[in-house]
């Protein structure tokens, strides 16, 4: 099975004034309804504030987009890497739709320029925040799914993320990280690491590191130093979340 990654259809580039247009030129996508593009661009302390220009923000639109993007990147790198594995394959999609990956995709298409945000969220510096960042990002993902179907999505995902793919190896970024941009995703509290215990001579030590998350310890792990205990804790993490992630699409 050969995927049809057509191109998208081109639009003229657009006035400087007009940052939602420069975002549909950048997308390289032309929205037979425009309303979705705007919707998709719309936080909730916006449509707060505004009820009467903005009556639905983007919260459904990035719902749906989280799952539209998941299956357009997967199939993407099916058909990029044809002798991966699957676990190569699931650690590549983490890297590439992880909030940071989003968060720079979305500023490469002017998103952070082009947000209607409120007031509040303007002052406390929105426009730089990862988690907004990429939400809209898949909030836009869906307006053109839900705009040109499967053709359009999948050529607008290959005009976007097909630069990253060579970017990192898979998994190349250690799992402290990975494990932050995803309870950053989610939008929790950051982890810590406790120290749990050293016990072996000094030459030999074996430290044990609990991982905390929203005052819970959800994970813990080993190693011979203090970093390496708090990488094993970070993965262990990283499962447990799957595991819970897994269980609530059953």
């Amino acid at each position: 099975m050969v995927l049809d990654w057509a191109e998208p259809s081109r639009v003229t580039m657009a006035a400087p004034e007009d940052p939602i247009a420069e975002v549909e030129s950048a997308l390289g996508y032309h929205f037979g309804s425009r309303e979705l593009l705007v919707e998709a661009l719309t936080h909730c302390s916006y449509a707060n504030e505004h009820p009467h220009l903005a009556p639905v923000d983007n919260d459904r639109l990035e719902f749906l987009g989280d799952a539209v993007l998941q299956w357009a990147v997967s199939a993407l790198l099916w058909e990029t890497f044809p002798e991966a594995e699957a676990g190569e394959m699931t650690r590549r999609r983490a890297d590439l739709v992880c909030a940071a990956g989003l968060e720079r995709v979305a500023r490469q298409v002017g998103i952070d320029r082009a947000m209607l945000l409120g007031k509040g969220e303007e002052r406390s510096g929105g426009r730089d925040k990862p988690r907004l960042l990429s939400s809209a990002l898949e909030a836009c993902v869906a307006a053109v799914f839900l705009d040109g179907g499967t053709h359009a999505v999948t050529a607008l995902v290959r005009g976007l993320f097909c630069s990253e793919l060579e970017r990192w190896a898979p998994g190349e970024r250690d799992f402290k990280t990975r494990l932050q941009e995803a309870v950053q995703q989610r939008g929790g509290d950051l982890p810590r690491y406790r120290v749990q215990s050293v016990t072996g001579p000094d030459h030999e030590k074996l430290f044990e590191v609990a991982l905390i998350l929203d005052r819970e310890v959800i994970a813990t792990g080993r190693g011979r130093s203090k970093l390496d205990a708090e990488q094993r804790a970070a993965q262990r993490a990283l499962e447990v979340l799957a595991d819970v992630d897994q269980a609530l699409c059953e």
